[in-house]
């Protein structure tokens, strides 16, 4: 049985609210779920209920706390209307590489003392804007995050002298990357761009192109959803924790 649990983090900008989905009277490797711009809701509880039926623990830390509870925004007037735009941006303001780290650390820190976690790494999954945030917290708290994975990730390699690919270094966790087609956020340049730091960094890594899916295709409420290649998907991020988390704890396979 999965219970849903409510949760309060400190963080050094405030309290980060969210959910933990653990199993009753059992621990399993913790994995901490990121959501996409749309922030917390039904669709992205979905996601990460479901990962816990897998076999894990997992967080859900509202990544837009400092706006307050969900739901941080309305897609109903979609993509281009002007005043989403302007909430997108607010939204993603706050939110520097300083600031994510520092948030990062404190949901580690938090979830490796709660009841239901194993000792041992932890995972962590990013989707849309939130694959380049798996990313850093990977860079952030590399003595725990031993595994991240981001999907549709935008902004994962760029030219600034902040982006997240020049962490890479700093990283010991096992990767996986699954990118959209023809995404405005991650262009086929700046996979190429990943990839090389990748192979340079020498790490154990995964990057590949998902052919069909474009940006949000994992996430059930996106418009462009595509299922076949979602659970596609899900078995990548199943066991990439599988072969990271439950192995080196000498757990089962669920």
């Amino acid at each position: 049985m999965i219970i849903e649990e409510q949760i309060e983090i400190r963080t050094a900008d405030g309290t980060a609210d969210g959910f933990l989905y653990r199993h009753e009277g059992e621990s399993r490797p913790g994995v901490i779920h990121l959501t996409d711009i749309g922030g917390i809701r039904s669709s992205q509880k979905a996601m990460a209920s479901r990962l816990a039926a897998a076999g894990y623990t997992v967080l859900m830390p509202n990544l837009f706390y400092r706006f307050g509870k969900p739901p941080v925004i309305n897609f109903a007037a979609g993509f281009e209307d002007e005043g989403v735009k302007k909430r997108l941006a607010e939204l993603r303001g706050p939110l520097t590489p300083e600031a994510v780290e520092s948030d990062a650390g404190a949901y580690v820190d938090f979830f490796a003392g709660q009841q239901g976690v194993s000792p041992g790494g932890l995972g962590v999954v990013g989707y849309c804007f939130a694959g380049s945030v798996a990313l850093r917290a990977a860079a952030a708290r590399p003595d725990r995050i031993a595994a991240a994975a981001s999907f549709h990730g935008g902004g994962l390699a760029t030219d600034a002298p902040t982006s997240p690919h020049l962490l890479l270094p700093r990283v010991k966790a096992r990767l996986y990357f699954g990118h959209a087609v023809e995404d405005r956020g991650m262009p086929p340049e700046a996979i190429e761009r990943l990839d090389q730091a990748l192979a340079a960094w020498g790490g154990r890594f995964e990057s590949e192109v998902y052919a069909g899916a474009r940006h949000g295709w994992t996430v059930p409420d996106s418009p462009v959803f595509n299922g076949p290649q979602a659970e596609r998907a899900f078995a990548k991020l199943t066991g990439l924790f599988a072969q990271t988390l439950r192995t080196a704890q000498g757990l089962q396979f669920c």
